[in-house]
């Protein structure tokens, strides 16, 4: 089992800046994808982000390319959102998740969206 807790989100005025960490609790497997998604009040959860821990892989939504920047420091096992120029259709509720890679499996297995661990969450306000 691996706990994810997420922490970073504040209210910012648009153009700021917010940097979102998750730290993991442990590795059980030796790759992993690992991503951001948000919800908004009302919306569907979409995904802003992910990577793969093995190396390459990197996704970003639309909404995001350009903007948001996802990282990885794998000594500390903690995942990052960097977000710049932030609009106030960033508010969200963003959360952390992460899936095994099996052994067989590369960057391809992250395409898929399902997610087995996930944090609580931590909240983004942007207002204008």
């Amino acid at each position: 089992q691996v706990h994810l807790l997420e922490s970073g989100g504040d209210s910012v005025q648009t153009g700021g800046s917010l940097r979102l960490s998750c730290a993991a609790s442990q590795y059980t497997s030796a790759n992993y994808c690992m991503g951001w998604f948000r919800q908004a009040l009302g919306k569907e959860r979409e995904v802003v982000a992910y990577l793969y821990t093995g190396g390459g892989g990197t996704y970003y939504a639309d909404s995001a390319e350009g903007r948001f920047t996802i990282s990885l420091d794998d000594t500390k096992r903690t995942l990052y959102l960097q977000m710049n120029s932030l609009q106030p259709e960033d508010t969200a509720r963003y959360y952390c998740a992460a899936k095994g890679v099996p052994v067989y499996a590369g960057s391809w297995y992250c395409v898929d969206l399902e997610y087995t661990y996930w944090g609580q969450g931590t909240q983004v306000t942007v207002s204008s």
